[in-house]
């Protein structure tokens, strides 16, 4: 097999053809062959996996002297396309894994554990960013007993579950910390330790609800007109209707299947993947009619079960929030809304505080939004402010 770079490159270009890549992107793939090619002189334009890392490593723009995240992407890509070549024969056009990669721990029982630990997770069918979160804390964590002389997981006690959160409190802000115990404590329940959950609920993470403004009234009605008037793709509309009206969270857009749409009654039915509770949902007419564009018309080929593909080769489900986040500030801008950056969350709050502003019952709101306990509906009350106002007590006659 001819391994040089132009070789496995024509082999590259040739897959990306196939599979019906844009010409934009497979021109941008020439350019990085072109470079990996001036690096592979050095071994007689040979390509080895160890030259792929070196290349994919060169994340430095020579223009501004500062790292570049889109050569990163670029680089990293296509020696994911070379290596796939070299070690199958073939080049691997599938999207490639974004997964975290930990520093496993020595101890053997540590590593089995971790691993017992990730195919719960994957049982469970928790969300990729679910997994990842909590698969990091708890290999962290792993390697900090490690670091302090514990090999077993009998000799793990309260004081380094304590200790933990505080050798990252320099590497996570303060107001992130809550997230760093809640993405720690599903490891030590999957353990069975009450001992070190107690302890948990000791540590200095204080959650902090930031207050999200709810969009003017005249923004909300442009988003919907340009959705409505074909301004935007049905896909795109579609995903924007369903976070902006439903308050559907992102990672169950992601998810959202065709066998989960009730086209005749027009509503959705699917199983949460934060809380693995069931939700029924009825959809505006709007929803149904972009849903029903989009799949008939719009949606690429494909054996996917999800309903939102991406629109590039290779075409799978879309892959996490950050998807959704660049379509919904899309269709934003595409509907004359430019000072505004939103994403599933803050539409997801604007629903839910319309509801309220609607007189909606506070438990007919966590229904609507699928939440696990009814009180974590609170948390909306703060956009309230009218209501807010009212409970507010007068000052005494002569205080200042």
């Amino acid at each position: 097999m001819d391994t040089t770079v132009a070789a496995i490159g024509i082999a590259v270009v040739a897959a990306l053809e196939d599979a019906g890549y844009m010409h934009s992107t497979i021109g941008q793939v020439r350019k990085s062959i072109k470079w990996l090619g001036v690096l592979a002189q050095k071994q007689d334009g040979l390509y080895t996996i160890g030259l792929g890392a070196e290349f994919a490593s060169m994340t430095t723009s020579p223009r501004t002297g500062k790292y570049s995240a889109q050569r990163h992407t670029d680089y990293s890509r296509l020696a994911w396309l070379f290596d796939s070549f070299v070690l199958t024969g073939i080049v691997d056009v599938s999207t490639r894994p974004s997964g975290r990669h930990w520093k496993q721990p020595n101890s053997a029982e540590f590593s089995g554990l971790l691993d017992a630990f990730s195919q719960d997770m994957e049982q469970r069918g928790l969300t990729r960013s679910t997994k990842n979160s909590c698969g990091l804390l708890a290999c962290e964590y792993l390697n900090f007993l490690e670091v302090g002389g514990t090999f077993s997981w009998e000799d793990a006690d309260g004081a380094s579950v304590l200790g933990f959160p505080e050798s990252i409190r320099d590497r996570w802000a303060e107001s992130s910390m809550w997230s760093a115990v809640a993405s720690f404590r599903p490891f030590l329940k999957f353990t069975a330790r009450t001992d070190l959950l107690d302890a948990l609920a000791l540590a200095r993470a204080r959650r902090h609800h930031k207050i999200i403004p709810v969009l003017d009234s005249g923004v909300q009605e442009k988003v919907v007109n340009a959705c409505q008037q074909g301004v935007v793709s049905a896909r795109d509309a579609a995903i924007v209707l369903l976070s902006l009206l439903t308050g559907l969270r992102a990672c169950d857009i992601c998810g959202l299947q065709l066998a989960d749409i009730g086209w005749r009654g027009g509503t959705i039915g699917i199983v949460q993947q934060k809380t693995g509770n069931p939700l029924t949902l009825p959809l505006p007419a709007l929803v149904v009619a972009k849903l029903a564009r989009y799949v008939l018309g719009e949606r690429p080929v494909s054996d996917a079960k999800e309903v939102f593909l991406r629109l590039k080769a290779p075409h799978s489900a879309l892959a996490d929030h950050a998807s959704i986040y660049v379509i919904i500030n899309k269709v934003f801008r595409a509907s004359g809304v430019e000072d505004v950056k939103v994403g599933s969350r803050a539409l997801r709050y604007n629903a839910a505080s319309k509801l309220l502003w609607a007189g909606t019952a506070l438990p007919t709101i966590s229904a609507i939004l699928g939440h696990a306990h009814s009180d974590s509906t609170n948390v909306y009350l703060n956009a309230d402010t009218e209501r807010l106002l009212a409970c507010v007590l007068p000052l005494p006659e002569g205080a200042r």
